[in-house]
C-alpha cells in the first residue's frame, strides 16, 4: 500500500527561545487490510447468505483491490457448507459437457456461478484472463491438473500445426513441445482451491464414471474470453466467448445447445 507522506515545509524560520512543545507524531493511516488480519471471517447461513457477505467483502474492486485479502475471501467460501436445498436449482446439466450456471453477477465486479460436471467431462486446459477464481466443490468430486505456462506461447492461426503435436516447421525452436504438469489435485466436497494466472494454467474434470459432480465458482473480475491450450503441442488459441447455460435458475433460451457447445471450454474428445 502507499503510504501518504506528509507535507514538507522548506522554509527555516529563526528558532525561538522560548521551549516549544513537542508535537505528537502523525498517526499513519490504517491499512485497508486489517479489517481483514483483526475481524473474523462469517460463517454463511446459506448460498444466499454466501452472496450478501461476497458482495461486502469485495465491495465495489473485487479481488483486484489492495484492500481485499484472498486468503479471506477462501476462508468465507470454505466455510459455507454444501447444501442441496441451496444448488439444486442451479443443478443444470447438459449431456458430455460441463454447464456454467451464474448464481450472481457480483454488479459486474465478479461472477458466482456453479458449475455442473456430467460424469467424466472436463475442461480444456485454459487461462484466466487476468481474473482470480475461488472454487468450492459442493457435490462429487473434481479432479484439478494445474501445468506451467509454456516458454512461448504460439496461437494456432500463426502455425499450420494441426495441433495434434506434428509440426513440419525446420527451425527447432519453433517445434511444438508438451505441457508440462505443475501439480494434481482431487478436490472433494466443501474442499476450496484457487486459481489465477500467476499460479498457471490448469483444467478441471470429473473423474467419476456413474455420476455428475457440482462446483461453486467465484471469478473477479469476470470475463468472457480466455485461451485454451493444446496439451500436446502447448499451442494457444482463443476460446469462443464463455456464456451462461442457465441464469438464477432458468435456463436461458438466448443459449441454444448448438450456440454453448460452441462457445464452451469442454475438453476435446478427439
Amino acid at each position: 500500500m502507499t503510504t501518504i507522506c506528509p507535507s514538507i515545509n522548506t522554509s527555516f524560520p529563526v528558532p525561538s527561545t522560548k521551549a516549544m512543545p513537542l508535537s505528537p507524531p502523525e498517526t499513519p493511516a490504517t491499512p485497508l487490510l486489517s479489517k481483514a488480519i483483526s475481524d473474523p471471517v462469517p460463517v454463511p447461513k446459506d448460498l444466499d447468505d454466501l452472496v450478501r457477505l461476497l458482495h461486502i467483502e469485495l465491495g465495489t474492486n473485487g479481488l483486484a483491490c489492495e484492500g481485499v485479502d484472498v486468503e479471506r475471501v477462501k476462508t468465507l467460501m470454505a466455510s459455507y457448507t454444501s447444501n442441496q436445498h441451496d444448488w439444486e436449482k442451479y443443478a443444470l446439466f447438459d449431456k458430455n459437457r460441463y454447464t456454467r450456471n451464474l448464481v450472481d453477477d457480483g454488479n459486474g465486479k465478479f461472477n458466482l456461478m456453479i458449475l455442473a460436471w456430467p460424469e467424466t467431462t472436463g475442461s480444456a486446459i485454459h487461462d484466466h484472463a487476468g481474473s482470480h477464481c475461488v472454487m468450492k466443490i459442493l457435490d462429487g468430486e473434481l479432479q484439478e491438473t494445474q501445468y506451467y505456462w509454456p516458454d512461448k506461447i504460439v496461437n494456432d492461426s500463426e502455425n499450420t500445426d494441426s495441433g495434434l503435436g506434428s509440426d513440419n516447421s525446420d527451425d527447432e525452436g519453433n517445434k511444438p513441445k508438451p505441457m508440462t504438469v505443475k501439480r494434481e489435485t482431487t478436490l472433494r466436497r466443501d474442499e476450496v482451491a484457487y486459481m489465477s494466472d500467476t499460479i498457471g494454467l490448469h483444467r478441471v474434470a470429473n473423474p467419476l464414471k456413474t455420476t455428475g459432480s457440482l462446483s461453486l465458482h467465484l471469478y473477479t473480475p469476470p470475463y468472457d474470453y480466455c485461451k485454451t491450450f493444446n496439451e500436446r503441442s502447448s499451442k494457444a488459441r482463443s476460446s469462443g466467448k464463455c456464456v451462461f447455460y442457465s441464469s438464477k435458475g432458468q435456463k436461458l433460451e438466448s443459449c441454444p445447445s448448438a450456440t454453448y457447445l460452441k462457445c464452451s471450454l469442454t475438453a476435446d474428445s478427439k
